[in-house]
């Protein structure tokens, strides 16, 4: 079997200690096998070696993220082999047999054990080893049987039964600081810890985040003005768990927050989570995630600029090509398909401004004589249309357009105006790649 075990540690430097319950939650994101055994967390991660690319990889992961946490690790055959090496600061207990680990731990590595330590010191014994060389029948006799059966279980004799922690339905933690803070920008520090937690809660159930809440308490002397405390609320684009990135954006955020009073506590709330979509692992780029990049520096200039200065392409429900698409500073629906509203393949660029052609034998001239090709598609309407100004006139059409080709300037798409009262005239509309 291959167990880990997680002890939190005091470092007065930043944050009180993660509780062992908010480390047993991030864990969860490694293996649904985690249980709290008195003050340390125990993982059993067998089955989860070849899903994280073997024991390496895995060590690595779950080290890296507990070194953050500020908690301890250790690694060992059985869950309470390797909670007595992390209480003693020791971290590889597979490296060598079992036996050479635990017979040199002191009797205070096993609390069954540590609970005779008096009566066992008397004896000799100071080690586990030295305990387990005594006459088992002696030991059975004069001791309770839960230290007999913490020695087997430790040394893999006997097998191990723990009540596995569940996985709550929502996240909610909470971090009390060492010191009072007295800048918003501060806070980071400590709530980098909290979206740790909260992005291990995600990966365990295989969902992202678009909205998270940090809060802050006040101190108790603070002012009566200044309000038990504030609140700062987090929006993505998109379902994520990854942590650098609330991060960024919770930093653009506290960076404009001017705190009323010295806070010392922090809570965060996944707000709002959706299923995250699996990702292919095939060794061909997927299309479809290329673009995730680009939409996490956008949400980052929108956190430091403003909501408004980022704008996106919005479709509308119009067939006249200039004014079926707008720019919002709104988030475009999600799933929204264009509608296949002309009868002709739309051309890959198209003039801000239609460009009149000249005529030649009743036929158009761009670079050339056109010959027409496809068509006539009509489109024809927007009496109802008008700028802003009210005595501007309608933006009523009446186009008759074709797919044409030019000697020399390839695929065109141009129409004819066709409007009652007006000249026909023939206008150069797009071009196609």
């Amino acid at each position: 079997m291959h167990w880990a075990a997680l002890l939190p540690l005091q470092n007065p430097s930043c944050a009180s200690p993660i509780d062992a319950q908010s480390l047993a939650v991030w864990a969860l994101q490694f293996t649904p096998r985690v249980a709290l055994v008195e003050e340390a967390v125990l993982l059993e991660v067998e089955a989860s070696l070849r899903l994280f690319g073997g024991a390496a990889s895995l060590h690595a992961l779950v080290e890296a993220g507990a070194r953050e946490l500020g908690a301890h690790v250790a690694w060992a055959p059985t869950g309470l082999a390797a909670l007595a090496l992390v209480r003693q600061g020791l971290a590889d207990g597979l490296s060598r047999p079992l036996e050479q680990w635990l017979d040199a731990l002191p009797l205070t590595s096993l609390s069954a054990v540590a609970l005779h330590q008096a009566t066992l010191s008397r004896v000799g014994c100071r080690t586990l080893g030295q305990v387990r060389a005594l006459p088992r029948g002696g030991i059975a006799r004069r001791f309770d049987a839960a230290l007999l059966a913490a020695l087997d279980q430790a040394y893999g004799l006997r097998p191990e039964t723990y009540a596995w922690v569940g996985l709550p339905e929502t996240f909610h933690a909470r971090l009390e600081l060492m010191s009072r803070v007295e800048t918003a920008p501060a806070l980071l520090f400590g709530a980098q810890r909290l979206l740790m937690l909260m992005c291990g809660w995600l990966r365990a159930r295989q969902l992202g985040a678009t909205a998270f809440t940090l809060r802050w308490c006040h101190d108790s002397l603070r002012s009566r003005a200044a309000g038990l405390g504030g609140e700062l609320t987090i929006r993505t684009a998109a379902p994520t768990q990854n942590a650098e990135h609330f991060a960024r954006l919770l930093a653009e955020h506290l960076a404009k927050v001017e705190l009323l009073a010295p806070a010392g506590d922090l809570e965060l709330l996944a707000d709002a989570v959706e299923p995250l979509e699996e990702q292919s692992h095939s060794l061909i780029p997927d299309p479809a995630h290329q673009g995730a990049s680009v939409r996490l520096a956008l949400e980052r200039i929108q956190a430091r600029l403003g909501e408004d200065c980022i704008r996106r392409p919005q479709l509308c429900a119009d067939h006249r090509l200039e004014w079926m698409q707008q720019w919002s500073a709104e988030e475009p629906r999600r799933n929204a398909r264009p509608q296949p509203l002309h009868g002709l393949p739309l051309p890959t660029w198209v003039l801000d401004k239609p460009l009149q052609l000249t005529e030649r034998d009743n036929r158009p001239v761009y670079q050339g004589k056109l010959q027409l090709l496809l068509g006539p598609d009509r489109v024809e309407g927007g009496w109802w249309d008008r700028e802003a100004d009210e005595t501007a006139p309608t933006r009523n059409v009446q186009r008759d357009y074709w797919l044409a080709i030019s000697p020399h300037a390839g695929l065109l798409w141009v129409f004819q105006a066709r409007l009652a009262g007006e000249e026909t005239a023939w206008f150069l509309h797009g071009h196609y790649g």
